[in-house]
């Protein structure tokens, strides 16, 4: 039986947040088989000893699998110090603590997955996997498949990280602005907007439409769901090879 550091071993557990874990903590609220830990990175045995929060022996939490359709205007965080709202205000109040798999930036909509399943968010998020995640991107003015071949090719930006998109193609034009859908099979922060900006072009609008296999469907925005277990498979199959996106909310 290996051991854990005890903030994780809560946030394992589906107590809550690492961060939050931490704070329980160094409190003084932790107990572990009857003693007071103040020390976050105390080993544990995770299954064997027994860890109390204020009292109350914490229990292993049912594995949860949300989709949100994330609304513009939402931090992607539990809490935010400047007091914005968050997208836990979208969720239910009867749910365990659950995790964003991942972030979309606050003017950013669409897919949002959480779970309190962190193993099984870190291999969503993994290079590794190639579980793709495509956006639906407005931005201003006619553009052409220059501009797409050259997402694609990649592009260093002003930090000097060099990045490049999986796949790009133009969806539609107007008069005044043109969407394209840009697929990306990893994803540092602000990817998409900051190779745009580094070409001078405006983002309107940034929606992510899937993630691997996954789609909105019906989903309203704001409403958020659990995964279907086929939803759940499907992705996991998608993980482990190339799967074609269908809706299977």
């Amino acid at each position: 039986m290996r051991t854990v550091r005890l903030a994780r071993a809560l946030s394992k557990l589906g107590y809550c947040s690492r961060s939050q874990a931490q704070n329980l903590i160094r409190s003084g609220r932790v107990q572990v088989n009857g003693t007071v830990k103040r020390d976050p990175e105390a080993s544990v045995f995770l299954g064997r000893d027994r860890i109390e929060v204020d009292g109350s022996l914490v229990r292993p939490e049912a594995k949860v699998y949300l989709i949100l359709n994330k609304p513009r205007g939402l931090v992607t965080t539990a809490s935010d110090e400047k007091g914005r709202p968050t997208v836990y205000s979208s969720l239910g109040h009867d749910l365990p603590w659950v995790a964003p798999v991942g972030r979309l930036d606050k003017a950013s909509e669409g897919v949002l997955l959480l779970t309190n399943d962190s193993q099984w968010a870190a291999r969503v998020l993994a290079p590794e996997t190639h579980l793709p995640k495509t956006y639906h991107v407005q931005v201003s003015g006619v553009r052409n498949i220059d501009l797409v071949d050259g997402l694609v090719k990649g592009l260093r930006v002003s930090n000097g990280d060099f990045l490049r998109v999986k796949d790009a193609r133009v969806l539609r034009q107007g008069n005044r602005n043109t969407w394209l859908a840009i697929a990306l099979d990893e994803g540092k922060n602000r990817h998409i907007r900051r190779m745009l900006e580094q070409l001078g072009i405006e983002v309107l609008r940034l929606v992510r439409v899937a993630i691997g296999p996954l789609t909105l469907g019906d989903l309203a925005k704001g409403a958020s769901r659990p995964l279907t277990a086929k939803a759940k498979s499907a992705i996991d199959a998608a993980m482990r090879r190339s799967a074609p996106s269908i809706e299977i909310i």
